[in-house]
Protein backbone atom coordinates (compact mmCIF):
# COMPACT_ATOMS: atom_id res chain seq x y z
CA UNK A 1 0.00 0.00 0.00
CA UNK A 2 1.20 3.49 -0.86
CA UNK A 3 1.02 5.41 2.42
CA UNK A 4 3.11 8.43 1.43
CA UNK A 5 0.13 10.80 1.75
CA UNK A 6 -1.42 8.96 4.69
CA UNK A 7 -1.04 9.85 8.36
CA UNK A 8 0.99 6.64 8.80
CA UNK A 9 3.54 7.85 6.26
CA UNK A 10 3.73 11.33 7.77
CA UNK A 11 4.22 9.85 11.24
CA UNK A 12 7.08 7.58 10.16
CA UNK A 13 8.78 10.45 8.36
CA UNK A 14 8.55 12.79 11.36
CA UNK A 15 9.83 10.11 13.73
CA UNK A 16 12.85 9.42 11.55
CA UNK A 17 13.69 13.11 11.15
CA UNK A 18 13.46 13.67 14.93
CA UNK A 19 15.62 10.63 15.64
CA UNK A 20 18.25 11.67 13.15
CA UNK A 21 18.28 15.20 14.52
CA UNK A 22 19.32 13.68 17.86
CA UNK A 23 22.04 11.66 16.08
CA UNK A 24 23.46 14.76 14.37
CA UNK A 25 23.67 16.61 17.71
CA UNK A 26 25.44 13.70 19.46
CA UNK A 27 28.42 15.89 20.36
CA UNK A 28 26.11 18.28 22.25
CA UNK A 29 23.60 15.93 23.86
CA UNK A 30 26.14 13.15 24.61
CA UNK A 31 23.59 10.45 23.79
CA UNK A 32 24.94 7.43 21.94
CA UNK A 33 23.79 7.55 18.32
CA UNK A 34 22.29 4.06 18.45
CA UNK A 35 19.68 5.01 21.06
CA UNK A 36 17.40 7.32 19.01
CA UNK A 37 17.49 5.21 15.84
CA UNK A 38 16.74 1.98 17.73
CA UNK A 39 13.72 3.62 19.34
CA UNK A 40 12.62 5.16 16.05
CA UNK A 41 12.91 1.81 14.24
CA UNK A 42 10.65 0.09 16.76
CA UNK A 43 8.04 2.85 16.73
CA UNK A 44 8.03 3.18 12.92
CA UNK A 45 7.43 -0.52 12.31
CA UNK A 46 4.87 -0.71 15.13
CA UNK A 47 2.84 2.07 13.47
CA UNK A 48 3.08 0.45 10.04
CA UNK A 49 2.22 -3.03 11.32
CA UNK A 50 -0.69 -1.69 13.39
CA UNK A 51 -2.27 -0.10 10.33
CA UNK A 52 -1.71 -3.20 8.17
CA UNK A 53 -3.34 -5.43 10.81
CA UNK A 54 -6.36 -3.10 10.85
CA UNK A 55 -6.64 -3.55 7.09
CA UNK A 56 -6.50 -7.34 7.41
CA UNK A 57 -2.91 -7.71 6.11
CA UNK A 58 -1.13 -9.69 8.79
CA UNK A 59 2.00 -11.15 7.19
CA UNK A 60 3.21 -8.44 4.77
CA UNK A 61 5.09 -6.39 7.36
CA UNK A 62 6.58 -9.51 8.92
CA UNK A 63 8.02 -10.62 5.58
CA UNK A 64 9.41 -7.14 4.85
CA UNK A 65 10.98 -6.93 8.31
CA UNK A 66 12.69 -10.28 7.86
CA UNK A 67 14.23 -9.11 4.58
CA UNK A 68 15.76 -6.06 6.25
CA UNK A 69 16.90 -8.22 9.16
CA UNK A 70 18.79 -10.54 6.80
CA UNK A 71 20.47 -7.50 5.21
CA UNK A 72 21.59 -6.25 8.62
CA UNK A 73 22.71 -9.70 9.77
CA UNK A 74 25.07 -10.07 6.79
CA UNK A 75 26.55 -6.63 7.44
CA UNK A 76 26.75 -7.23 11.19
CA UNK A 77 28.60 -10.55 10.94
CA UNK A 78 31.03 -9.13 8.39
CA UNK A 79 31.83 -6.09 10.53
CA UNK A 80 32.00 -8.13 13.73
CA UNK A 81 34.88 -10.14 12.28
CA UNK A 82 36.65 -7.10 10.83
CA UNK A 83 36.37 -5.14 14.10
CA UNK A 84 37.61 -8.12 16.11
CA UNK A 85 40.72 -8.38 13.94
CA UNK A 86 41.34 -4.64 14.30
CA UNK A 87 41.02 -4.94 18.08
CA UNK A 88 43.36 -7.93 18.10
CA UNK A 89 46.00 -6.06 16.08
CA UNK A 90 45.64 -3.09 18.40
CA UNK A 91 46.05 -5.32 21.47
CA UNK A 92 49.20 -6.86 19.94
CA UNK A 93 50.67 -3.31 19.52
CA UNK A 94 50.60 -3.28 15.70
CA UNK A 95 49.27 0.27 15.46
CA UNK A 96 51.30 1.54 18.41
CA UNK A 97 54.47 0.21 16.75
CA UNK A 98 53.60 2.01 13.50
CA UNK A 99 53.01 5.24 15.41
CA UNK A 100 56.28 4.86 17.33
CA UNK A 101 58.26 4.17 14.16
CA UNK A 102 56.94 7.32 12.45
CA UNK A 103 57.58 9.52 15.48
CA UNK A 104 61.15 8.31 16.02
CA UNK A 105 62.13 9.18 12.44
CA UNK A 106 61.89 12.90 13.37
CA UNK A 107 60.47 14.02 10.04
CA UNK A 108 59.72 17.69 9.38
CA UNK A 109 56.13 18.94 9.62
CA UNK A 110 55.61 19.01 5.87
CA UNK A 111 57.10 15.51 5.54
CA UNK A 112 54.77 14.24 8.29
CA UNK A 113 51.85 15.90 6.49
CA UNK A 114 52.54 13.88 3.34
CA UNK A 115 53.57 10.64 5.09
CA UNK A 116 50.45 10.48 7.28
CA UNK A 117 48.24 11.39 4.32
CA UNK A 118 49.70 8.73 2.03
CA UNK A 119 49.59 6.15 4.85
CA UNK A 120 45.93 7.01 5.48
CA UNK A 121 45.13 6.62 1.79
CA UNK A 122 46.64 3.13 1.57
CA UNK A 123 45.71 1.85 5.05
CA UNK A 124 42.01 2.73 4.95
CA UNK A 125 41.18 0.23 2.16
CA UNK A 126 42.29 -2.52 4.57
CA UNK A 127 41.42 -1.41 8.11
CA UNK A 128 38.60 1.13 7.42
CA UNK A 129 38.83 4.91 7.39
CA UNK A 130 37.93 5.51 11.05
CA UNK A 131 40.66 3.30 12.56
CA UNK A 132 43.20 4.66 10.08
CA UNK A 133 42.37 8.26 10.96
CA UNK A 134 42.65 7.66 14.72
CA UNK A 135 46.03 5.92 14.45
CA UNK A 136 47.61 8.60 12.25
CA UNK A 137 46.07 11.50 14.16
CA UNK A 138 47.93 10.23 17.23
CA UNK A 139 51.17 10.60 15.25
CA UNK A 140 50.28 14.17 14.22
CA UNK A 141 49.42 15.18 17.80
CA UNK A 142 52.61 13.65 19.20
CA UNK A 143 54.80 15.46 16.66
CA UNK A 144 52.80 18.69 16.53
CA UNK A 145 52.94 19.47 20.28
CA UNK A 146 49.98 21.88 20.06
CA UNK A 147 51.21 23.62 16.88
CA UNK A 148 47.80 24.39 15.40
CA UNK A 149 49.28 25.65 12.12
CA UNK A 150 50.46 22.08 11.56
CA UNK A 151 47.90 19.96 13.43
CA UNK A 152 44.75 21.47 11.85
CA UNK A 153 45.66 21.01 8.16
CA UNK A 154 47.31 17.65 8.93
CA UNK A 155 44.07 16.37 10.48
CA UNK A 156 42.04 17.67 7.52
CA UNK A 157 44.51 15.92 5.24
CA UNK A 158 44.11 12.61 7.12
CA UNK A 159 40.31 12.79 6.92
CA UNK A 160 40.38 13.43 3.16
CA UNK A 161 42.96 10.70 2.54
CA UNK A 162 41.18 8.11 4.69
CA UNK A 163 37.83 8.75 3.02
CA UNK A 164 39.36 8.77 -0.48
CA UNK A 165 41.33 5.58 0.15
CA UNK A 166 38.27 3.83 1.52
CA UNK A 167 36.28 4.55 -1.63
CA UNK A 168 38.09 2.10 -3.91
CA UNK A 169 37.88 -0.95 -1.62
CA UNK A 170 34.91 -2.94 -0.29
CA UNK A 171 36.63 -2.94 3.13
CA UNK A 172 37.36 0.79 3.27
CA UNK A 173 33.92 2.07 4.20
CA UNK A 174 30.51 0.78 5.21
CA UNK A 175 28.98 2.18 2.02
CA UNK A 176 31.40 0.33 -0.27
CA UNK A 177 30.82 -2.85 1.73
CA UNK A 178 27.05 -2.58 1.26
CA UNK A 179 27.38 -1.97 -2.48
CA UNK A 180 29.65 -5.01 -2.78
CA UNK A 181 27.39 -7.27 -0.73
CA UNK A 182 24.38 -6.26 -2.82
CA UNK A 183 26.29 -7.39 -5.92
CA UNK A 184 26.14 -4.07 -7.81
CA UNK A 185 29.95 -3.86 -8.02
CA UNK A 186 32.31 -6.85 -8.01
CA UNK A 187 35.47 -6.87 -5.90
CA UNK A 188 37.94 -6.15 -8.69
CA UNK A 189 35.66 -3.52 -10.24
CA UNK A 190 36.16 -1.22 -7.25
CA UNK A 191 39.75 -0.64 -8.36
CA UNK A 192 38.42 1.44 -11.27
CA UNK A 193 37.92 4.12 -8.60
CA UNK A 194 41.63 4.17 -7.68
CA UNK A 195 42.60 7.05 -9.98
CA UNK A 196 39.55 9.23 -9.10
CA UNK A 197 40.32 8.58 -5.42
CA UNK A 198 43.95 9.61 -5.90
CA UNK A 199 42.80 12.84 -7.57
CA UNK A 200 40.30 13.46 -4.79
CA UNK A 201 43.13 13.30 -2.25
CA UNK A 202 46.03 14.92 -4.12
CA UNK A 203 44.25 18.08 -5.33
CA UNK A 204 43.42 19.47 -1.86
CA UNK A 205 46.55 17.95 -0.27
CA UNK A 206 48.87 19.73 -2.71
CA UNK A 207 47.23 23.07 -1.96
CA UNK A 208 47.05 22.57 1.82
CA UNK A 209 50.69 21.48 2.04
CA UNK A 210 51.75 25.01 1.07
CA UNK A 211 50.29 26.26 4.36
CA UNK A 212 52.14 23.68 6.50
CA UNK A 213 55.29 25.04 8.20
CA UNK A 214 58.63 23.46 7.35
CA UNK A 215 59.70 23.21 11.01
CA UNK A 216 60.86 19.90 12.44
CA UNK A 217 59.01 18.18 15.28
CA UNK A 218 60.81 17.29 18.52
CA UNK A 219 58.68 14.41 19.76
CA UNK A 220 60.37 11.70 21.82
CA UNK A 221 59.00 8.21 21.84
CA UNK A 222 60.32 4.88 23.09
CA UNK A 223 60.30 1.92 20.70
CA UNK A 224 57.20 -0.25 20.94
CA UNK A 225 57.73 -4.02 20.98
CA UNK A 226 55.23 -6.08 19.03
CA UNK A 227 53.58 -8.67 21.21
CA UNK A 228 53.94 -12.33 20.36
CA UNK A 229 51.90 -13.33 17.31
CA UNK A 230 51.29 -9.77 16.07
CA UNK A 231 52.68 -10.33 12.58
CA UNK A 232 50.88 -13.63 12.23
CA UNK A 233 47.56 -11.99 13.16
CA UNK A 234 48.14 -9.39 10.42
CA UNK A 235 48.76 -12.28 8.02
CA UNK A 236 45.58 -14.03 9.17
CA UNK A 237 43.63 -10.83 8.56
CA UNK A 238 44.89 -10.70 4.98
CA UNK A 239 44.02 -14.40 4.59
CA UNK A 240 40.53 -13.68 5.98
CA UNK A 241 39.95 -10.97 3.39
CA UNK A 242 41.10 -13.35 0.66
CA UNK A 243 38.72 -16.01 2.00
CA UNK A 244 35.75 -13.61 1.98
CA UNK A 245 36.53 -12.50 -1.59
CA UNK A 246 36.95 -16.11 -2.74
CA UNK A 247 33.66 -17.19 -1.14
CA UNK A 248 31.89 -14.34 -2.92
CA UNK A 249 33.59 -14.52 -6.33
CA UNK A 250 34.09 -18.26 -6.85
CA UNK A 251 31.52 -19.99 -4.63
CA UNK A 252 28.81 -17.29 -4.92
CA UNK A 253 28.35 -17.27 -1.16
CA UNK A 254 27.74 -14.14 0.90
CA UNK A 255 31.06 -12.52 2.01
CA UNK A 256 30.11 -12.67 5.70
CA UNK A 257 30.54 -16.46 5.64
CA UNK A 258 34.13 -16.09 4.46
CA UNK A 259 34.77 -13.50 7.18
CA UNK A 260 33.38 -15.79 9.88
CA UNK A 261 35.61 -18.56 8.56
CA UNK A 262 38.48 -16.09 8.97
CA UNK A 263 37.32 -15.41 12.53
CA UNK A 264 37.85 -19.12 13.17
CA UNK A 265 41.46 -18.68 11.95
CA UNK A 266 41.97 -16.02 14.62
CA UNK A 267 40.33 -18.09 17.34
CA UNK A 268 42.44 -21.14 16.53
CA UNK A 269 45.59 -19.02 16.64
CA UNK A 270 44.34 -17.39 19.84
CA UNK A 271 43.95 -20.87 21.34
CA UNK A 272 47.57 -21.59 20.43
CA UNK A 273 48.73 -18.32 22.05
CA UNK A 274 46.81 -19.16 25.22
CA UNK A 275 48.13 -22.70 25.46
CA UNK A 276 51.76 -21.60 24.96
CA UNK A 277 51.56 -18.41 27.00
CA UNK A 278 53.33 -19.58 30.17
CA UNK A 279 55.93 -21.72 28.41
CA UNK A 280 57.01 -18.86 26.12
CA UNK A 281 57.30 -16.28 28.91
CA UNK A 282 61.04 -16.68 29.53
CA UNK A 283 62.51 -17.54 26.14
CA UNK A 284 60.77 -15.18 23.70
CA UNK A 285 62.59 -11.88 22.95
CA UNK A 286 60.53 -8.90 24.06
CA UNK A 287 57.88 -11.04 25.70
CA UNK A 288 56.55 -9.71 28.98
CA UNK A 289 57.09 -6.07 27.94
CA UNK A 290 54.51 -3.43 27.03
CA UNK A 291 51.88 -5.07 29.21
CA UNK A 292 52.09 -8.48 27.52
CA UNK A 293 51.45 -10.37 30.73
CA UNK A 294 47.84 -11.45 30.22
CA UNK A 295 47.25 -14.26 27.74
CA UNK A 296 45.64 -13.34 24.41
CA UNK A 297 41.86 -13.87 24.44
CA UNK A 298 39.82 -13.54 21.24
CA UNK A 299 36.55 -13.24 23.17
CA UNK A 300 37.96 -10.20 24.97
CA UNK A 301 38.56 -8.61 21.57
CA UNK A 302 35.01 -9.45 20.48
CA UNK A 303 33.70 -7.73 23.62
CA UNK A 304 35.68 -4.58 22.70
CA UNK A 305 33.88 -4.27 19.35
CA UNK A 306 32.15 -0.90 18.79
CA UNK A 307 28.65 -2.10 19.64
CA UNK A 308 27.16 1.38 19.48
CA UNK A 309 28.13 1.58 15.81
CA UNK A 310 26.72 -1.87 15.01
CA UNK A 311 23.41 -1.12 16.74
CA UNK A 312 23.29 2.23 14.93
CA UNK A 313 23.51 0.35 11.61
CA UNK A 314 20.60 -1.84 12.70
CA UNK A 315 18.45 1.15 13.63
CA UNK A 316 19.22 3.03 10.42
CA UNK A 317 18.58 0.02 8.18
CA UNK A 318 15.24 -0.60 9.88
CA UNK A 319 14.22 3.07 9.80
CA UNK A 320 15.09 3.50 6.12
CA UNK A 321 13.45 0.15 5.42
CA UNK A 322 10.26 1.43 7.02
CA UNK A 323 10.30 4.56 4.86
CA UNK A 324 10.87 2.36 1.82
CA UNK A 325 7.96 0.08 2.78
CA UNK A 326 5.67 3.10 3.14
CA UNK A 327 6.64 4.27 -0.36
CA UNK A 328 8.76 7.38 0.14
CA UNK A 329 11.95 6.02 -1.40
CA UNK A 330 10.10 5.06 -4.59
CA UNK A 331 8.85 8.66 -4.89
CA UNK A 332 12.33 10.09 -4.30
CA UNK A 333 13.86 7.64 -6.77
CA UNK A 334 11.49 8.73 -9.54
CA UNK A 335 12.43 12.37 -9.02
CA UNK A 336 16.19 11.96 -8.50
CA UNK A 337 17.05 9.21 -10.95
CA UNK A 338 14.18 9.72 -13.38
CA UNK A 339 13.84 13.49 -13.79
CA UNK A 340 17.30 14.71 -12.72
CA UNK A 341 19.28 11.79 -14.13
CA UNK A 342 21.65 9.41 -12.33
CA UNK A 343 24.83 11.49 -12.70
CA UNK A 344 23.31 14.62 -11.15
CA UNK A 345 21.54 12.57 -8.49
CA UNK A 346 24.68 10.68 -7.46
CA UNK A 347 26.75 13.87 -7.26
CA UNK A 348 24.08 15.51 -5.10
CA UNK A 349 23.93 12.48 -2.80
CA UNK A 350 27.68 12.84 -2.28
CA UNK A 351 27.34 16.53 -1.39
CA UNK A 352 24.44 15.75 0.94
CA UNK A 353 26.61 13.18 2.74
CA UNK A 354 28.71 16.07 4.06
CA UNK A 355 25.73 17.05 6.23
CA UNK A 356 23.98 13.72 6.73
CA UNK A 357 25.78 10.45 7.37
CA UNK A 358 26.58 8.59 4.17
CA UNK A 359 25.30 5.30 5.61
CA UNK A 360 21.55 6.11 5.64
CA UNK A 361 21.95 7.84 2.28
CA UNK A 362 23.55 4.75 0.73
CA UNK A 363 20.98 2.48 2.34
CA UNK A 364 18.26 4.67 0.82
CA UNK A 365 19.86 4.48 -2.65
CA UNK A 366 20.20 0.70 -2.36
CA UNK A 367 16.55 0.43 -1.35
CA UNK A 368 15.52 2.62 -4.30
CA UNK A 369 17.63 0.33 -6.51
CA UNK A 370 17.47 2.69 -9.51
CA UNK A 371 18.27 1.15 -12.90
CA UNK A 372 21.94 2.15 -13.25
CA UNK A 373 24.93 0.69 -15.04
CA UNK A 374 28.26 -0.15 -13.43
CA UNK A 375 29.66 3.33 -14.12
CA UNK A 376 26.88 4.97 -12.09
CA UNK A 377 27.11 2.49 -9.21
CA UNK A 378 30.82 3.26 -9.07
CA UNK A 379 30.01 6.97 -9.13
CA UNK A 380 27.63 6.78 -6.16
CA UNK A 381 30.21 4.66 -4.34
CA UNK A 382 32.82 7.36 -4.96
CA UNK A 383 30.67 10.37 -4.11
CA UNK A 384 29.13 8.84 -0.98
CA UNK A 385 32.61 7.89 0.21
CA UNK A 386 34.45 11.15 -0.41
CA UNK A 387 31.60 13.65 -0.13
CA UNK A 388 31.77 13.45 3.66
CA UNK A 389 35.21 15.10 3.51
CA UNK A 390 33.62 18.44 2.63
CA UNK A 391 32.77 19.05 6.31
CA UNK A 392 34.28 17.68 9.51
CA UNK A 393 30.89 16.30 10.55
CA UNK A 394 30.43 14.51 7.23
CA UNK A 395 32.32 11.34 8.12
CA UNK A 396 33.09 9.18 11.12
CA UNK A 397 36.79 9.97 10.67
CA UNK A 398 36.18 13.72 10.91
CA UNK A 399 33.93 13.46 13.97
CA UNK A 400 36.41 11.18 15.75
CA UNK A 401 39.36 13.48 15.07
CA UNK A 402 37.49 16.51 16.40
CA UNK A 403 37.32 14.65 19.71
CA UNK A 404 40.89 13.36 19.56
CA UNK A 405 42.44 16.73 18.61
CA UNK A 406 39.98 18.84 20.57
CA UNK A 407 40.66 22.55 20.25
CA UNK A 408 43.21 22.09 17.45
CA UNK A 409 41.10 20.43 14.74
CA UNK A 410 37.60 21.91 14.76
CA UNK A 411 34.60 22.37 12.49
CA UNK A 412 35.84 25.84 11.53
CA UNK A 413 39.44 24.77 10.89
CA UNK A 414 38.07 22.15 8.48
CA UNK A 415 35.57 24.58 6.92
CA UNK A 416 38.46 26.88 5.94
CA UNK A 417 39.63 24.20 3.51
CA UNK A 418 36.19 23.21 2.18
CA UNK A 419 36.64 25.13 -1.13
CA UNK A 420 39.82 23.19 -2.04
CA UNK A 421 38.22 19.92 -0.86
CA UNK A 422 35.26 20.70 -3.14
CA UNK A 423 37.74 21.25 -5.97
CA UNK A 424 39.13 17.76 -5.36
CA UNK A 425 35.59 16.36 -5.19
CA UNK A 426 34.68 17.89 -8.56
CA UNK A 427 37.98 16.76 -10.11
CA UNK A 428 37.49 13.17 -8.95
CA UNK A 429 33.96 13.05 -10.39
CA UNK A 430 35.24 14.48 -13.68
CA UNK A 431 38.07 11.91 -13.84
CA UNK A 432 35.65 9.04 -13.18
CA UNK A 433 33.23 10.23 -15.87
CA UNK A 434 36.15 10.66 -18.25
CA UNK A 435 37.40 7.13 -17.61
CA UNK A 436 33.97 5.50 -17.73
CA UNK A 437 32.84 7.52 -20.75
CA UNK A 438 29.85 8.86 -18.82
Amino acid sequence: MDLTMHWVGFATLVIFILAYAVVITEEMNHMRKSVPVLLAAGVIWAIIAGYYVQQGHVHETEAALERFLVEFAELFLFLLTAMTYINAMSERNVFAALRSWLIRRRFGYRQVFWITGVCAFFLSPLIDNLTTALVLCAVVLAIGHGNRRFVAPACVNIVIAANAGGAFSPFGDITTLMVWQRGHVQFTEFFALFLPSVVNYLVPAAIMSLAVPRDRGTADDVPVVLKRGAKRIVGLFVLTIMTAVSFHNFLHLAPFLGMLTGLAYLKLFGYYLQQTHARKLSDTPGYGTAGDIQAFDTFREVARVEWDTLLFFFGVIMCVGGLSFVGYLAEVSVYLYGEMGPTTANVLVGILSAVLDNIPLMIAVLEMNPPMGLDQWLLITLTAGVGGSLLSIGSAAGVALMGQARGQYTFISHLVWTPVIALGYAASVWVHLLISGG
